[in-house]
């Protein structure tokens, strides 16, 4: 059986790259986009430390990965610190502005408006200016101006498009549509192309089609960099860039003043620490839902021997569905900004509740998620996020996950600043005590307030075993990101499968709500399948989940850059 159950595993491999990722000594970058990569990899070999080298990835990929990199939308950092053993994490994810309201994106019947969509009003408070620079201030080695030179220089000086974004800005503008990035688009069909401020920034000179070798410059967003450089997070919240957003936000409708920018404070905490089989997990605390969700699920899964049946074994995927369940249900009914709800943090990830929730797990039978909660539940997240992990020669680390919410976010670049807004106050529960099948949650803990912080799937995560860095991960992809990271830490630890192939191997995604159960890829036995059904989950097999750049720390010390490859323009750089 076990025999089997391995060499399903191994069939649902996606990728042919070497077994072990690229493998580096002292120190490696993996990210979305090579050449933000290499700019993290330059202020490494100029002597600095893996939060130098994340914050100047980070900055990278806001100009060469403008559907999720970002300076207008926010997120979360957690960093490992050898010198000092200690990890700590930094919260810059987008607020409410003063002027939001509960009920602002309803109509008079209680539906839903388009408004939280696209464009100003979609915009939440940025954070990603703030945290970049609070880690840097707290944490990094080289001088601030060091660190954000190799992005301005790849605003202002250009850099040569892959065929994938191409691709998705020829789509974008209007300019046809190109198989395989329909997903850029908003789910009502929004584009840049929408805001006569993001085509000016991001339309080709002459107005022709974009293709593979293209130099995109964008002397706007230099100029904003230019400013960050020299004033650090003033340059971004005050001044010239703080008056051109709160402009565009009168002119288009938004909320953002200049009050809430000068208020806007990024966040250092302490993580949300947890153990799984002699290893110690390291996650990011709330408004965050990860930490819980990824520490809750992994207690729940450490009362089953699952390398005995195999990691895509239906007993396995059946647990470690009902692990998932459990889990998302506390996310929704939970969890939500600590500023502005109790959150009994410390006992939703303790072992003796993770052991209750275990025992009303069937061990061949669905739970029917409708009989997890008590509220109401009538009838029946995007995937543009961005992750990047560092390690530096010391040993310290940083796993960062940050994000403008949908694709480009809310379509609409500030005019004058060159950068794109979030649309995250869609992350907020919309509808106020509606929650229903499909997956709109309306609990108390997530509701619209103003300089509230929404909840958020981000799941940045460093492993530790014996005091040093064993794994670090994350992933984009929306609700199905703490899924996603979990996959990855179970075949690290749980099924010891080689650096590429936990990454690689199929994922699967269960969010409480809408109840089904999806299998990701093609590659399933079909035994395994009908099994799964046969025990009451609604399966659904197909499409791609995550993309989840990680850093294994094998025992010889060897940093293995495993750069997902589900999206082909990762890139892991190091030496």
């Amino acid at each position: 059986m076990r025999l089997f159950c391995y060499a399903s595993a191994l069939a649902t491999l996606w990728f042919t790259n070497s077994v072990n990722g690229q493998i580096f000594d002292k120190h490696v970058v993996v990210c979305q986009q090579e050449d933000a990569a290499l700019a993290g990899r330059e202020v490494l070999r100029a002597g600095g430390n893996a939060i130098d080298a994340a914050i100047a990835t980070a900055l990278g990929l806001a100009v060469t990965h403008p559907a999720a990199g970002n300076l207008g939308g926010g997120g979360f950092l957690v960093v490992y610190l050898a010198d000092r053993k200690l990890v700590k994490t930094i919260d810059f994810r987008e607020a409410a502005p003063l002027a939001s309201t509960e009920r602002m994106y309803l109509d008079d019947k209680g539906k839903i408006l388009p408004k939280h969509r696209a464009g100003a009003r979609a915009a939440g408070v940025p954070g990603t200016v703030a945290g970049l620079a609070l880690a840097h201030k707290e944490f990094g080695k080289l001088p601030w101006g060091m660190v954000v030179a190799p992005a301005q220089k790849l605003a202002r000086e250009g850099f040569v498009i892959s065929s994938t974004l191409a691709s998705s800005l020829n789509q974008q503008l209007g300019m046809g549509k190109e198989v395989g990035v329909d997903e850029d688009l908003g789910p009502d069909g929004e584009k840049l192309g929408d805001f006569a401020s993001s085509v000016a920034v991001f339309k080709k000179p002459g107005g022709e089609v974009w293709n593979k070798g293209d130099r995109l410059v964008q002397p706007d967003l230099a100029n904003t960099l230019d400013r960050i450089a020299a004033e650090g997070a003033d340059g971004f919240y005050k001044g010239r860039t703080a008056t051109l957003i709160a402009d565009y936000m009168t002119k288009e409708g938004g909320l953002v003043t200049l009050e809430d920018l000068a208020s806007y404070r990024a966040e250092i905490k302490s993580p949300l620490h947890g153990t799984f089989r002699n290893h110690d997990i390291y996650g990011a605390a709330p408004p965050s839902s990860g930490g819980v969700v990824i520490l809750q699920a992994l207690n729940i899964l450490e009362r089953f021997d699952l390398k005995a049946d195999g990691p895509h074994s239906p007993v396995t995927l059946h647990r470690v569905t009902e692990a998932m369940r459990r889990a998302f249900h506390t996310r929704a009914a939970s969890i939500g900004d600590p500023d502005f709800v109790q959150i009994p943090v410390e006992r939703l990830i303790s072992k003796p509740y993770a052991e209750f929730l275990a025992r009303t797990i069937a061990p061949a039978f669905a739970t029917p998620s409708v009989m997890l909660t008590s509220s109401t539940v009538e009838g029946a997240e995007p995937n543009h996020t961005t992750h990047l992990s560092t390690i530096d020669q010391e040993g310290s680390a940083v796993a960062l996950t940050y994000t403008l919410e949908e694709g480009y976010g809310s379509k609409a670049v500030v005019a004058g600043a060159g950068f794109l807004l979030n649309n995250e106050m869609g992350d907020f529960n919309l509808t106020p005590g509606l929650t229903d099948a499909t997956g709109r949650i309306g609990f108390e803990a997530n509701r619209i307030v103003p300089r509230k912080r929404m909840l958020s799937s981000q799941s940045p995560t460093i492993v530790m075993k014996g005091g040093r860095v064993k794994l670090v991960t994350g992933s984009p992809g929306g609700r199905t990101i703490p899924n996603t990271t979990l996959w990855v830490i179970l075949n690290v630890i749980e099924f010891e499968l080689q650096p590429r192939a936990s990454v690689d191997a199929a994922r699967t995604h269960h969010q409480w709500f809408p109840d089904i159960l999806k299998l990701e890829g093609k590659k399933w036995e079909v035994a395994t399948v009908e099994r799964l059904r046969q025990m009451g989950h609604v399966v659904k097999v197909g499409g791609i989940q995550g993309d989840a750049h990680s850093i294994v720390v094998d025992e010889q010390g060897k940093r293995h850059g495993v750069a997902d490859q589900r999206r082909k323009t990762s890139t892991a750089a190091g030496d």
